[in-house]
């Protein structure tokens, strides 16, 4: 009878008091066939939903932004039709033509005043434009012939050879100065 196998017993030891086992925590976690079954049902519940809980929320997040476009647009048509409306009053006609047209009834004068309502200490300050450059008291006619600025400006462009940052626009500025 050789090959039979050799019995072994087993027989339960007691750990000392005072001696721990050395052993990770991982070694005493034992899983079962059904706690596998269930670890591998989760995982494919979760790898099957991930995608479509993604697509859940793009699609709240778009909801909510539409919804929120549609109230601007109802506010916005809201306000239209509150200024439509006003024009269907006879003295906002009026108002708008007298401010907008500057139209006066027979018989009225009209004056419109050209200035910013300086007072007569402040002479010192001179009136300039939105870019910063002083406004003339007197009717300047340009030195510069426009039209012919942009002919050449077109020409120079269309028949060179150098780059767009190489070409350089011409003084125009009505003044017949370049400032050298």
């Amino acid at each position: 009878m050789p090959n039979q196998k050799p019995r072994v017993r087993r027989v339960p030891v007691a750990m000392p008091e005072g001696a721990t086992a050395e052993q990770p925590w991982y070694r005493t976690i034992r899983f079962s066939g059904f706690s596998l079954i269930m670890l591998a049902i989760v995982v494919l519940f979760v790898v099957v939903l991930a995608p479509s809980l993604r697509t859940l929320i793009q699609q709240q997040e778009q909801i909510a932004q539409k919804q929120h476009e549609v109230a601007a647009q109802k506010s916005d048509v809201a306000q239209k039709k509150k200024d439509v409306a006003r024009w269907d009053d006879p003295a906002y006609i009026e108002a708008q033509a007298r401010d907008r047209l500057l139209y006066v009834y027979p018989g009225e004068q009209s004056f419109l005043v050209m200035g910013d309502g300086e007072s007569a200490g402040t002479g010192d300050t001179k009136p300039t434009t939105d870019s910063g450059t002083p406004v003339s008291a007197t009717v300047q006619t340009p030195k510069v012939d426009w039209v012919q600025a942009m002919m050449s400006s077109v020409l120079q462009s269309g028949l060179s050879k150098e780059t767009a940052q190489e070409l350089v626009a011409p003084e125009v500025s009505g003044t017949g100065s370049t400032g050298k």
